[in-house]
């Protein structure tokens, strides 16, 4: 209506139409004008005539939700940040700290990056689905030695070790044979272990059960519950190992018993699938860090390997790692790899470069490399001090219980053997934060709080 009487406005303004037009353009107006006002009316009608209606939301559905409950570690590291107590110490979440208690960025790391962002021909171009191949192999040369033939490896990116753990079990809930009698593939995880593992694999549809590691009264591996529940399992499941520095507990087998572990599994033919986060930190030597796994290897087994990098090079945000599985031939190989990107495009489609390309600077640089190494030992190094004044100084205030315990583990943690009670009363009374299995970071520890 408006447009048609302002085109009579305008033209009767112009005098540029004949009076017959005139009268014509007025006439549709008036003619739109009545239509409108029709319509209007109509619809006001049916509004009063009609009963309100309540539709439903279609998000209705989400006040029925149960809340689910806080990530144990995560949610004491919130009460650590909102507690008030200036002597307050946070001994529960697993990162790396140094010596005046402040996260520590690796200098080779800190070095590597700073190329990055100098290099005027980088791109943040998505990486392959399969993710940076240089860093992969860099990374399965790290884990399982320079001179390792990579042809009949398969190995992808991944999301650090949580992503791979996900990825790797997804692929071995698919494709292993279901063991005669069990509806899943199952899984046999050591008691204790990293929290998370349990939720990963159940997610992943694998069927999940535990296998003894911990002897509660000695305070060490329980080796012979170990050697007893892997014979009892199904012939064909799955055993998840820790490559070193166990986590929780920090107990690993010596070197005989690994022997002993791998005969057990390969006369069950069983499938080892090893769990690598601490090569390099644990002991402070990536090479002895990966004895367990190369040894695996070496006698033939078809080892499944989820790698990490978040600890060991300090990349914890930045969620770097793969997941690789030695095969029997090249053919095998691609068709592993074919499978795995199967499995990683719907879930997340690529990974991430930063994380990755720091890797690959590092490794790919023989300065930065040997840098790397010797941060590493200085972690391990101060990682193992505080293990030392721990004990040294809890027999200083009296104690007589036996903690040799802590000296004699290895890696981030120490499984002091206290109990939840225990736990509860340090964080109550003392602000002292912990996990309530009694496990510690010692990375937590320093000379100003211990």
């Amino acid at each position: 209506f408006f447009s048609v009487v302002g085109g009579f406005l305008t033209n009767t303004i112009t005098k540029q139409t004949s009076q017959q037009q005139h009268k014509q353009m007025f006439k549709s107006a008036c003619t739109n004008l009545a239509l409108a006002l029709l319509f209007a009316t109509t619809a006001s009608a049916f509004a009063m005539e009609s009963p309100t209606k309540k539709v439903k939301a279609s998000g209705g559905y989400l006040s029925t939700i149960p809340e689910g409950p806080p990530d144990a570690i995560l949610g004491i590291a919130e009460a650590f940040k909102s507690c008030t107590d200036e002597k307050k110490v946070n001994v529960c979440v697993g990162a790396y700290r140094d010596s005046t208690g402040k996260p520590w960025i690796l200098p080779s790391v800190r070095k590597a990056e700073a190329r990055l962002l100098a290099d005027a021909s980088a791109n943040k171009e998505y990486a392959p689905i399969a993710g940076d191949a240089k860093y992969v192999d860099l990374a399965l040369g790290f884990a399982y030695g320079g001179d390792a033939d990579l042809t009949n490896i398969a190995g992808v990116q991944t999301l650090s070790g949580t992503g791979a753990c996900r990825i790797g079990g997804h692929f071995l809930g698919k494709f292993i044979p279901k063991p005669e009698g069990c509806d899943k593939v199952p899984i046999y995880i050591p008691s204790p272990t990293w929290g998370n593992h349990i939720a990963i694999f159940k997610e992943a549809g694998m069927d999940v059960r535990r296998y003894r590691y911990y002897n509660s009264k000695t305070n060490r591996l329980d080796y012979d519950g170990l050697i007893e529940d892997l014979k009892d399992a199904p012939e064909g499941s799955v055993i998840l190992l820790h490559g070193c520095a166990h986590n929780p507990t920090g107990c690993d087998p010596t070197m005989d018993q690994w022997k002993e572990i791998s005969t057990m599994i390969k006369s069950k033919s069983h499938h080892a699938f090893f769990d690598s986060a601490y090569q390099g930190f644990a002991s402070g030597d990536a090479e002895a860090d990966a004895s367990a796994l190369r040894y695996f290897v070496s006698e033939g087994h078809n080892v499944v390997l989820a790698q990490s990098f978040a600890k060991n090079f300090g990349l914890y945000g930045e969620r770097t790692g793969t997941l690789s599985v030695v095969c029997n031939s090249a053919e095998e190989r691609s068709t592993v790899m074919s499978q795995l990107k199967l499995i990683i495009r719907p879930m997340y489609s690529s990974p991430p470069i930063h994380g990755s390309s720091i890797v690959k600077t590092v490794l790919t640089d023989e300065e930065l490399t040997k840098e790397y190494y010797d941060n590493c030992r200085e972690m391990a190094s101060r990682i193992g001090s505080m293990r030392e004044k721990l004990v040294t100084v809890l027999k200083d205030v009296g104690s007589t219980h036996d903690w040799s315990h802590v000296t004699e583990q290895i890696g981030m943690f120490a499984f002091t053997g206290m109990s939840s009670d225990m736990c509860d009363e340090l964080t109550s009374k003392y602000s002292i934060f912990l996990t309530r299995d009694g496990r510690i970071s010692l990375a937590g520890l320093n000379d100003g709080n211990i």
